[in-house]
């Protein structure tokens, strides 16, 4: 893959994601990481060679299935992608409208997951109002509320402290314990550690698989195994905010006209 006429970013890369794995994917700035996910997620097509998403040749794909193939992979942002002007409930539903759902079919679907990132009390809050803890748990609800096959992270810990990084990796975590193929970009080394899951690294323009990573020692716990839920979602993340004194209230469920704004 190149830009215009610079030279390749990612070439010879041979990459089979088997369904339900997770990876970690690392490398140095500017490596290729993000043009890899973008490959994945079909935001930009391979100079040359062939990638094949769900048994379907993506270069051989009529434009117009495209949106049909985007909407089985879930891309949670470094910079979030929200919209301001958007309530919480309406950024994670938007994916659903945009499908053409109607609200009364996902109010409650939309809730339940506000409620297991840990945002249940921020129901009607707007983005420029949230932490950057609660920015990023707010997009990786919208990133799964099409249930993906795929679900794609670019340095979704690059902005919150650590303690925070280990909440969001215990929510990718569940996400891949209900069956849902994991790529997370990072470059936070501990974070990578900890989990011990294989890593993919990204250099020189090719990428190769280093396997599991060391597991966190004695003196380092690694977060907590999460239980998989009986349900068909994962259960709701206990919301510890000091900072957000709504977190324990019951949440309404938004008004009509505001999803149909």
């Amino acid at each position: 893959m190149r830009y215009g006429r610079a030279p390749e970013v990612l070439r010879d890369i041979d990459l089979n994601l088997e369904p339900g794995s997770f990876h970690f994917l690392t490398g140095a700035t500017g490596a290729g990481k993000s043009s890899l996910l973008k490959l994945i997620y079909l935001a930009a097509r391979p100079s040359r060679g062939l990638i094949s998403l769900f048994g379907r040749d993506v270069n051989a794909m009529a434009r117009r299935d495209l949106p049909f193939v985007r909407r089985r992979i879930g891309v949670v942002f470094q910079e979030f992608h929200l919209l301001d002007h958007l309530s919480a409930f309406d950024n994670v539903g938007l994916p659903l409208r945009i499908a053409g759902a109607r609200i009364e079919d996902y109010r409650a679907d939309v809730i339940e997951l506000l409620q297991w990132v840990g945002l249940g009390g921020k129901i009607h809050a707007f983005p420029p109002t949230l932490s950057g803890g609660e920015k990023q748990r707010l997009s990786i609800a919208r990133a799964v509320v099409n249930k993906p096959d795929i679900l794609l992270a670019d340095e979704p810990t690059g902005n919150v402290d650590h303690a925070m990084a280990l909440r969001i990796l215990r929510l990718l975590v569940e996400m891949n314990s209900l069956g849902t193929t994991v790529v997370i970009a990072s470059h936070d080394q501990d974070l990578v550690r900890r989990s011990g899951m294989p890593v993919l690294h990204v250099h020189d323009g090719g990428l190769h698989l280093i396997g599991a990573a060391p597991q966190a020692s004695a003196a380092e716990p690694a977060p907590p195994e999460p239980a998989r839920p009986e349900s068909a979602r994962p259960e709701p993340v206990p919301h510890d905010d000091p900072e957000d004194p709504e977190a324990q209230s019951e949440p309404e469920p938004p008004p009509a006209a505001e999803g149909e704004a």
